[in-house]
């Protein structure tokens, strides 16, 4: 008679119905073969320590607070006053900017193959350092934003309304705060940002794209602006616009060439409508117009007016 100890293996383990649930799912044979995917046949990784990947949760926190610093009247607390409202600003900043640091390094880490170093603490921290110092600036360029989006927008009753409602401007947020650490080397934690957006917004903008002041995006859902795009002041896009690549530069061996400048160039004072698609490193001329669901994949000169049918000058004929 055989007698049951009660004493049972990792790989047999009973649920409550009395199933033996390793066996049931043949867990064994999966891991195996899992990890002869991960460390043989689709190996992604180069040996080395494994890191902590940047937190997408965290970098959403920190940008809620690195936003009520800087716009701390709509943002912040509604007890806001003149006595204590530098304390709220400096507290929140403290907060945000540790854990920015924190997320920095990581990032650094996590796309390092090489072991942890002081170095590698250092660079984060005076990275994080130089970030903080372009927040003055960066809120200058938003305080354009917003007024564009006023100016733009008939719809608009006020400030507070545009800056807390509308996703245009959410988007613009978060790329300007992106685009500076993808400037400053922390391109990783830039992306996650930039990502951020996305997922509230439905609004695509690489961190990488240099989007000059003034910039208004109405709508915006489905807009999609490349990693090296350029888009200069005043410029004012509407919803499903994508400013794409048109193809992908290689090298000798047929290996994209990252890096490359490939997406459109858009000057001064351009308004561009619902649904165009505007592809290759082309330049749309200053103070011109382009119409909706236009395909263009050539230069536009300056002051033009574009439709599916034509290409006019606003000046008339020449």
């Amino acid at each position: 008679m055989s007698v049951d100890t009660g004493v049972r293996g990792p790989a047999q383990s009973v649920n409550d119905q009395g199933v033996n649930v390793e066996s049931r799912w043949r867990l064994d044979r999966i891991v195996a073969e899992l990890r002869k995917s991960r460390d043989v046949l689709h190996n992604i990784r180069q040996d080395g320590p494994i890191r902590r990947a940047p937190s997408r949760e965290a970098l959403e926190t920190i940008v809620d607070g690195l936003v009520e610093a800087i716009f701390p009247r709509h943002y912040g607390r509604s007890d806001l006053d003149t006595e204590n409202i530098d304390y709220f600003v400096g507290n929140a900043l403290n907060i945000a900017l540790n854990g920015l640091f924190e997320q920095v390094h990581r990032g650094s880490l996590f796309v390092s193959d090489g072991p942890a170093s002081d170095q590698a603490l250092q660079d984060a921290i005076e990275l994080t350092r130089t970030f903080a110092s372009t927040l003055p600036e960066t809120r200058g360029v938003l305080v354009s934003d917003l007024r564009a989006a006023f100016v733009g927008d008939p719809a608009a009753t006020s400030f507070p309304e545009i800056l807390i409602g509308y996703p245009g401007m959410t988007a613009i947020i978060h790329h300007r705060i992106a685009h500076v650490l993808y400037r400053l080397g922390a391109r990783l934690v830039a992306r996650l940002i930039a990502e951020i957006a996305h997922t509230k917004t439905g609004i695509d903008i690489h961190p990488g794209a240099d989007i000059g002041p003034s910039f208004f995006i109405d709508h915006g859902t489905g807009v999609v602006i490349g990693e090296t795009t350029v888009i200069g002041e005043r410029v004012r896009i509407y919803q499903a616009v994508t400013l794409g690549a048109r193809h992908f530069p290689t090298d000798n061996e047929g290996n994209i060439v990252k890096g490359a400048a490939r997406h459109p160039v858009v000057e001064d004072d351009v308004i561009i409508y619902a649904g165009a698609t505007i592809l290759g490193r082309i330049v749309i001329g200053q103070g011109s117009t382009i119409g909706g669901n236009v395909w263009l994949t050539e230069d536009v000169p300056p002051n033009s007016f574009v439709t599916q049918a034509t290409v006019r000058s606003k000046a008339g004929p020449r």
